[in-house]
């Protein structure tokens, strides 16, 4: 199950899984990637394997992060339970109408989440900004 929900994880920026991170070069001069990152979205250095390269002691990464089931907004979950739905319908049925309803709405549910997650934002405060000073 925890494999599914990583790559499910993967797939896509989720804005719930992103994450930045500023990674620290160890005791032997290594920029190893964090445990939990999935995937690595954005960073300034190169990536090889499970390490870091740059010439830098410190490098920002953004990320997808693996997060706990609890903290999935609703799409997301619902989304988890469709595709696990899926996985185990053909062992558990062996019904392949089923599976194909299944994977209709999985995929109908995956461009719905896509779309959610795409869409919410949260717009800062536009702070020290001389036009709307002087606007108001």
């Amino acid at each position: 199950i925890d494999f599914v929900i990583d790559t499910l994880l993967a797939m896509h920026p989720w804005r719930f899984a992103c994450h930045d991170y500023t990674v620290v070069k160890d005791e032997n001069g290594d920029l190893n990637i964090p445990s939990d990152v999935l995937r690595i979205i954005k960073t300034n250095a190169r990536v090889t394997e499970n390490k870091i390269v740059a010439d830098s002691e410190t490098v920002v990464v953004t990320a997808i992060r693996r997060v706990s089931p609890d903290v999935f907004p609703s799409y997301f979950a619902s989304l988890v339970a469709t595709k696990l739905a899926m996985e185990f319908c053909i062992p558990l049925t062996s019904d392949q109408t089923v599976f194909r309803t299944l994977a209709a709405l999985y995929e109908s549910e995956l461009q719905t989440a896509k779309f959610i997650d795409s869409t919410t934002s949260i717009n800062p405060a536009i702070e020290n900004f001389s036009l709307l000073d002087t606007r108001f």
